[in-house]
């Protein structure tokens, strides 16, 4: 968090007259729409979407309201809220437990294809993922290409309006639970290695696709090996002109560095580890300490989204503001990780069974060993101290 200390950072019940109007309304429909189940739901998540039963049900209420795409223009179907107005929707979501929704599609595919996609690809896909139908998944990372994602050999190859692919993705999040997956693969061998890539939507039900799962640290299942074995792809999934998919895949992670790891998804275990620490019969001062230190940078951290994404979308072109908002987001999410990991103490080792799979150390030992991935996936560290490197020099 150093070089955004001083950023200035309005106390969370610091709040406009009509930021006051507007949080009034939030919270009623919060109340109304949250069951109970739903938000028990919420506090159970580990990863990066809660259960999906609860998440179909989130997802059609608040598209039911019209807040499904908040950072959407609202043309396609988006709030026209400011950037503070979607910091307190999504403080109050966090709040009060609220499901987190399985979004790529929403978060990072919709944009794109709002900006790159033809008419046809936005009338087919954009509906279809507002009201959740759709559930997209990234297909990236390789075996030997995750951070170099240049490096990629899964194969498409032209075979009249279709392409055929064969190869494999790995660490795949959610393949096992979406219906579509957007996808780079290889169509030609270049001078560079990021000649000749073409960016691809596909079907999951295709035939000739594989799904896998891979269990995490927390002994969870959400990410997977997808294998692709002549699989049929129509050319009118192809977004952007064949070989020239590097662009449209440099403009996606754009999108996902600039809100996957945002700040109301650390508020979410900060807000439960200082309810555990509050329960705790002995106050310890330097857990105290700890959490007063750990709020003020959650508080500049989200001074410094409103401030870089005023639109909810980065600028295209800028490599550096996904990278800063990805860096400081996943580091602070895995320091406020094991700050609740020491809250819990000895508790942490219990066994993850009955009721304490709701709360308690059990889940804060869960938590964090999912977590570890969050400064590797969309990038590791290093590449975003990279990629912010050369745009300062």
């Amino acid at each position: 968090m150093q070089g955004i200390a001083t950023v200035r950072a309005a106390p969370p019940g610091d709040d406009t007259a009509d930021d006051a109007t507007f949080l009034a309304d939030v919270r009623a429909f919060l109340d109304a729409a949250l069951t109970p189940e739903l938000r028990a739901a919420g506090r159970r998540t580990l990863g990066v979407h809660a259960d999906m039963a609860a998440c179909r049900i989130w997802h059609s209420r608040l598209h039911a309201r019209g807040w499904i795409a908040p950072a959407w223009p609202v043309e396609w179907g988006g709030t026209g809220w400011s950037a503070r107005r979607r910091f307190l929707f999504d403080r109050e979501c966090a709040l009060n437990d609220a499901p987190l929704l399985f979004a790529t599609g929403l978060r990072s595919l919709g944009p794109l294809l709002i900006e790159c996609g033809t008419p046809a690809q936005r009338a087919r896909y954009l509906p279809a993922m507002l009201s959740g139908e759709d559930m997209w998944c990234q297909g990236f990372s390789e075996p030997g290409a995750g951070s170099d994602l240049a490096n990629i050999v899964t194969r498409a190859r032209r075979d009249g309006d279709d392409y055929i692919i064969d190869g494999t993705k790995i660490w795949t999040t959610g393949a096992h639970l979406a219906n579509r997956m957007f996808a780079i693969v290889r169509t030609a061998n270049g001078a560079r290695p990021q000649h000749g890539l073409t960016f691809l939507l596909i079907d999951l039900d295709t035939p000739g696709i594989t799904i896998a799962p891979i269990i995490d640290l927390a002994g969870e299942h959400e990410v997977n090996q997808v294998f692709f074995d002549g699989v049929r792809v129509p050319a009118g999934n192809r977004v952007g002109a064949e070989d020239k998919g590097w662009a449209i895949a440099k403009r996606l992670m754009q999108l996902a560095r600039a809100n996957n790891s945002p700040s109301a998804l650390v508020r979410r275990i900060l807000h439960r580890g200082a309810q555990a620490l509050r329960a705790l019969d002995d106050e310890d001062a330097t857990l105290l300490a700890r959490l007063a230190q750990l709020q003020i940078e959650l508080e500049a951290f989200a001074q410094v989204e409103q401030d870089a994404l005023p639109s909810g979308r980065p600028r295209a072109h800028d490599d550096a503001t996904p990278s800063m908002l990805k860096l400081i987001g996943s580091e602070l999410h895995q320091k406020v990780a094991a700050f609740a990991l020491d809250v819990a103490g000895p508790t942490a080792m219990a066994a993850r069974h009955g009721s304490d799979e709701d709360g308690g150390g059990a889940h804060a030992m869960a938590k964090y060993l999912t977590v570890r991935a969050a400064t590797i996936y969309s990038g590791t560290s290093e590449t975003h101290r990279n990629v912010i490197a050369r745009w300062m020099l």
